[in-house]
């Protein structure tokens, strides 16, 4: 629960629910308790002024994103906005403007586990998402499908379950929903609206944008249902593991579906059976974001003794940098070679730095079993698996015999981050 929900099994967070009395129920509601209070930008990500910095603007928001990854005192915040990072999908690099993209990561952030609908209405006029699916280019006498399309293929129901004269209706309903070109915000821009009857899910009628996300998520009960379905399976597959049974979805979309309460779905995701079985405690692996977060934190790094964003892009995951508007592949999808060597990277410049500090210089005299056992405890991952047990104590022995004996600590730390352990969440 604590590794899914908060990157890292903290030890006073482990200790606090596992204490006498505690209930798993009263665990998940601690892990979902996330403050009210929005959590306000720094100043230079929300300042209009500084995007002529471009690049120093994106490390400064990539380090800052980190840095509060390992620090919330609820993560979960944090990996949510990471979910609808991925999800809503914008992208540094088409919209350019880094306080408009910093914005919208502040919206997922203060609405990670809010209303469903709010969060999409929000999202729909969000300047860095009109201007990364051309919703601002949108017009009457020439509409632009393309945030039409997404909105229902990747946001809202899924492919087939619409048509393209859906599509096309979405597209007049989203006319003139735009941006002010001088400060970068939402305004709508009546003149380019268009006020004729456009026919969207069978419905003839003058639609608005906003009214083409209610008709699916509020008015039509069978999109509504379909909806909920689809955002339901796509947390679930975040959080848990991938291709969840009918009967999952059946159990958990229709409440979702009732109300779009985020919260309520996460607190029936996480005490459901399913979410502690064997198929879920072996289903998933870190992405780059998500191990890089683990081995900061359990190295007590951060972003500026470590430079993330350095690494990040080579690991696969630029955040900020989608690699298209479907968002990041899960899971199994981060298990190849290029990526592994990225990681393999990072992991030794962690190394270095751990080392510069003298940490397990004592490990030499430590006996073989005692060694493993310090470098597993230190990155979070014991207890090892045979096979890499047995693969960290053939590495000792042959060091030790060639009495190599800061080579021992060194290597050992970077093994471990590259265990098969610390790779899987």
């Amino acid at each position: 629960l604590l590794r899914r929900s908060e990157y890292v099994v903290r030890p006073a967070r482990f200790a606090a629910f596992t204490a006498a009395g505690v209930t798993l129920a009263a665990a998940v509601d601690d892990i979902l308790d996330i403050a009210p209070a929005p959590v306000p930008l720094p100043a230079y990500l929300d300042n209009p002024v500084a995007n002529d910095q471009g690049y120093p603007q994106w490390v400064f928001a990539t380090k800052w994103w980190i840095d509060r990854m390992i620090d919330s005192p609820k993560p979960l915040q944090e990996k949510m906005t990471f979910f609808w990072h991925s999800h809503f999908t914008s992208s540094w690099d088409k919209v350019e403007q880094g306080f408009v993209m910093c914005r919208q990561n502040k919206l997922y952030r203060d609405n990670a586990v809010g209303n469903f609908r709010n969060l999409a209405q929000a999202m729909a006029v969000e300047p860095a998402m009109l201007m990364y699916l051309d919703n601002d280019d949108n017009e009457n006498g020439s509409p632009n499908q393309n945030f039409a399309r997404e909105l229902m293929e990747l946001f809202l129901l899924g492919v087939g379950n619409y048509t393209e004269t859906d599509v096309e209706g979405a597209a007049h309903a989203w006319t003139g929903y735009g941006i002010n070109g001088g400060t970068y915000t939402y305004e709508f821009h009546n003149d380019l609206h268009d006020y004729s009857p456009t026919t969207f899910f069978d419905v003839a009628k003058v639609w608005t944008g906003p009214g083409v996300i209610d008709e699916i998520l509020l008015a039509n009960a069978t999109k509504r249902q379909i909806a909920a379905r689809f955002i339901t399976k796509k947390l679930w597959e975040y959080f848990a593991y991938q291709n969840p049974s009918g009967g999952l979805l059946d159990a958990l979309a229709p409440a979702f579906a009732a109300d779009w309460n985020i919260k309520s779905l996460l607190r029936a995701m996480f005490l459901r059976p399913e979410f502690y079985s064997a198929e879920a405690v072996n289903g998933m692996v870190r992405n780059p974001v998500e191990w890089t977060v683990a081995a900061m934190y359990h190295a007590g790094l951060r972003s500026a003794d470590t430079n993330p964003q350095w690494y990040l892009e080579s690991m696969g995951q630029r955040p900020f940098y989608p690699p298209n508007v479907s968002g990041w592949r899960p899971n199994a999808y981060w298990i190849n070679t290029s990526a592994f060597g990225a990681r393999a990277d990072f992991a030794r410049g962690i190394t270095w730095k751990l080392r510069e500090a003298h940490v397990l210089d004592n490990l030499p005299s430590m006996s073989i079993d005692q060694a493993i056992d310090a470098v597993a405890t230190m990155f979070g991952i014991a207890p090892l698996a045979a096979s890499t047990r047995s693969a960290l104590y053939g590495y000792l022995v042959t060091q030790r015999a060639t009495n190599h004996n800061w080579w021992q600590a060194t290597n050992m730390i970077t093994m471990a981050m590259l265990a098969p352990e610390m790779h899987a969440v």
